[in-house]
């Protein structure tokens, strides 16, 4: 059985995890390293616990034996020794390292491979992710108005975090992508395992993101940490950072639609924009929030006509000079105490490479 004091190198080192809990528990959560090679399905697991609530655990086991059985067995087990053959080092677990994780190292003893499991099984493993956020390192927010490229300034550091990249989401209203964030559980673990990752650095280095990004929330120790870290501020021209915006949420993100909707793209397209420019609705006020659609409409129009994504430079502008810039100025004041350092992007990195030990 695997040594839980080895569970932080299990994710340092990525070794390959076996997760034989049933599909719907590994979608709810899991780890990059693992794959889903259940012992139970969906449907049987179902069975198997409603027998266990009737009848006990042994009359659990029972059904469970008849029901993987045969060719079902068979067929599972031929799963697992395919991935162990391309990873020899991989360890087992179901979810608390009980009959369902010990089951499949027997079965796969009698086959001749000695596979360790993991003891707890996925409990214990995320229980050992959660202590790493509730013991963070030193934190050092990158902050900077909307459209300063904060997420791509961060990717020239080793000890940085892409807080979004992890959320698949780029924060804002008009952040959502086409793929599916993912599950709270699944948000939490691969966050956990960055940290862990990085907990040779004397600081850490992420953006400066709200509670919420997306429909997911930063962990509760993350964001009180956040609260108090020093703060470098990028300063960047309205002009460049609305030409960022145009190029990463209208260009590219246009190029993603056509490749993923083909015929649809358009409509989807505009869908994406009209619910963001609609979720601020409040925020903006209604008189705003009519020029602003208004605005993104027209765009829209000019972008079917001609063929032209130009039009959304427009009201990309007249969002940020109206509504993201204040808001974000407001924001700011709260926490300009913790400013450290504010300028160019030499200026702030220069500023991050030889001034953030001392907050070690």
């Amino acid at each position: 059985m695997a040594n839980t004091l080895d569970m932080q190198t299990i994710f340092r080192e990525d070794i390959p995890l076996i997760d034989v809990r049933a599909p719907v528990e590994f979608d709810a959560g899991a780890f990059s390293q693992a794959s889903n090679l259940p012992i139970l399905d969906d449907m049987q697991r179902e069975q198997v616990g409603i027998c266990y609530s009737a009848s006990g655990p042994a009359s659990a086991t029972s059904l469970g034996h008849d029901l993987v059985s045969g060719e079902d067995r068979d067929i599972k087990i031929a799963a697992w020794l395919a991935f162990l053959r391309e990873h020899p080092d991989a360890l087992l677990y179901c979810f608390r390292g009980g009959q369902r994780s010990r089951i499949a190292c027997e079965w796969l003893k009698a086959e001749g491979y000695d596979v360790p499991r993991i003891e707890g099984g996925y409990k214990a493993l995320r229980r050992c992710l959660l202590s790493t956020i509730e013991n963070l390192p030193p934190l050092v927010i990158v902050a900077g108005k909307t459209g300063s490229g904060k997420t791509e300034f961060l990717q020239q550091f080793d000890q940085s975090i892409d807080l979004e990249g992890i959320a698949n989401h780029r924060g804002s209203a008009f952040g959502r992508h086409i793929s599916a964030q993912p599950t709270q559980l699944n948000f939490e673990n691969e966050l956990s395992i960055h940290f862990l990752k990085l907990a040779q650095h004397p600081s850490i280095f992420i953006e400066d993101e709200g509670r919420m990004i997306g429909k997911v929330h930063l962990p509760p120790p993350l964001q009180e940490k956040m609260q108090t870290a020093p703060i470098a501020l990028l300063e960047d021209s309205i002009a460049t950072r609305a030409e960022r915006i145009y190029q990463e949420y209208i260009e590219l993100q246009w190029r993603e639609y056509e490749a993923h909707f083909e015929g649809r793209a358009a409509d989807e397209f505009s869908r994406y924009l009209i619910e963001a420019v609609d979720a601020i609705r409040k925020r903006l006020g209604n008189t705003a929030h009519s020029e602003v659609r208004g605005s993104v409409l027209a765009a829209l129009k000019h972008q079917e006509q001609v063929g032209s994504l130009e039009g959304h430079r427009e009201w990309i502008t007249l969002l940020l000079a109206d509504y993201y810039d204040p808001m974000y100025n407001y924001q700011l004041e709260k926490k300009s105490s913790r400013v450290k350092v504010t300028g160019s992007r030499e200026v702030v990195t220069d500023w991050l490479l030889n001034h953030t030990e001392s907050f070690a």
